[in-house]
């Protein structure tokens, strides 16, 4: 899709406790807002936004698209922020896009490292000695699945000797304590609206769009069944 003279896409980020939202054009994030607080993504989200708009001199039908993390993370926050970019785009008539939640972890993990790495793993603390992880390499681009995992000190000894390998997001921190490998980097960090800006440019321009009825987040449901909710995001 050829862009307007700026493409500007407003982004969600609610899968975890820091909540935030972040205007773009053509893929350069212009402006954001970050709050942080266990389940304040109900009371503060609109309002977040409604600044963030205000202050930019946008409109939401001002916006070619509204983007949000799809998950996985915390229940409740994907279920608000989808919800609300549900609505968003249904009362503006624009396209809607989702952006997984670990693919903007790597983002954001490489663009705060101060050194390259061969794998990137963005990790989602779910609880005790569980995460929501993935494998990407060097340039963000997906290398394995989205999957649960429960680390111990041998975690990721498969990925070869080596390779440099940078952990991020709010779930690496427990990992760094008892990592038998040495020489990893650790970004410990929470998904910021800042780093969905050009990961939903790309989908806005090859017309990646998720249809705004049926979009649901990715829990990643299959890991609940059968384990203590305490052990469980949201």
């Amino acid at each position: 899709m050829a862009p307007n003279k700026e493409t500007i896409i407003l982004a969600i980020e609610t899968s975890t406790d820091v909540c935030s939202a972040a205007l773009s054009a053509n893929g350069v994030t212009m402006d954001s807002i970050v709050e942080t607080g266990s389940r304040m993504q109900t009371a503060r989200l609109a309002p977040m936004i409604e600044e963030l708009l205000k202050r930019n001199g946008f409109s939401v039908k001002d916006c070619s698209a509204v983007a949000v993390s799809s998950g996985p993370g915390s229940y409740t926050g994907l279920r608000v922020g989808v919800s609300m970019a549900k609505g968003l785009c249904f009362g503006a008539g624009i396209p809607l896009i989702g952006v997984g939640t670990l693919a903007i972890l790597a983002a954001q993990g490489i663009a705060l490292s101060q050194t390259g790495a061969d794998y990137v793993i963005p990790m989602i603390d779910a609880r005790r000695m569980e995460v929501y992880q993935a494998l990407y390499d060097g340039t963000g681009a997906r290398i394995g699945e989205i999957s649960p995992k429960i680390l111990d000190g041998s975690s990721y000894s498969e990925l070869p000797s080596g390779k440099r390998l940078l952990f991020c997001g709010n779930g690496c921190f427990k990992f760094e304590s008892i990592i038998e490998r040495k020489g990893a980097i650790f970004i410990s960090c929470d998904p910021s609206a800042d780093y969905i800006s050009r990961l939903a440019y790309i989908n806005f321009m090859n017309e990646n769009f998720e249809d705004v009825a049926y979009m649901e987040p990715f829990y990643l449901k299959e890991f609940a069944i059968g384990v203590n909710k305490k052990k469980i995001l949201g």
